[in-house]
């Protein structure tokens, strides 16, 4: 059904899928994507302030920021591994989904919906053959499972340390301030990981269309 959206439109559930289900329209379990984004927030929050990196009283420290940029990098792997499909073997399936730039898309939203939510895909892509079978399964073990250890790594090392008490060093995550940091630490590190993938897809196929180009 996604597939009959113009090509931003189709781009909408991508993006809310890429970040992690953690905005409106993003179906899933987007709570532990937000405590990933939150603990960056606080982070980065800190190095500019000079303030003692916290959250829910506990400190943040460098385990708790591996951690989170882990599960970050686990999502890298999505895009890397989708454009060399796309260069790669996957060209020998080419009758199995449309060319050019939805093409990218159809494959897309394939791998990431595969690992990031209910792996559906788009109408116009044939998934149902042995190598879409095989990969999305992969991308689904590493979306899953590969991203959930390091969080609970991170819950179970926040959860064994005692709470400090609020001070003067201490960074307020409350309020408008920490709301526009989280925002900006959502759209920096999430949407601009996968902007390269979304520019030769969904958002190419636009510039396309508006140039009267059909496929």
């Amino acid at each position: 059904m996604h597939d009959s959206f113009t090509p931003l439109g189709g781009m909408v559930p991508l993006i809310n899928i890429m970040l992690g289900e953690v905005v409106f329209g993003g179906v899933g379990a987007g709570l532990y994507g937000m405590f990933v984004f939150i603990v960056l927030a606080v982070f980065i929050a800190g190095l500019m302030v000079g303030r003692t990196p916290e959250y829910l009283g506990k400190k943040i420290e460098s385990y708790d920021v591996k951690m989170a940029m882990l599960a970050v990098l686990v999502a890298d792997l999505h895009e890397s591994g989708i454009l060399r499909a796309r260069g790669g073997r996957a060209v020998r399936y080419r009758r199995h989904y449309q060319p050019w730039a939805h093409g990218l898309s159809q494959i897309l939203y394939a791998y990431v919906s595969s690992a990031e939510n209910n792996g559906s895909a788009f109408a116009g892509i044939n998934a149902n053959t042995r190598w879409y079978n095989t990969s999305t399964a992969v991308a689904q073990l590493l979306g899953r499972f590969f991203m959930i250890v390091p969080i609970m790594a991170m819950a179970g090392n926040l959860a064994s340390k005692k709470v400090v008490p609020a001070s003067a060093g201490t960074f307020q995550v409350t309020g408008a301030l920490f709301t526009t940091l989280l925002v900006s630490t959502i759209l920096i590190v999430g949407a601009l990981t996968f902007f390269p993938a979304l520019s030769l897809g969904p958002i190419l196929e636009h510039l396309l269309m508006a140039a009267g180009k059909a496929f």
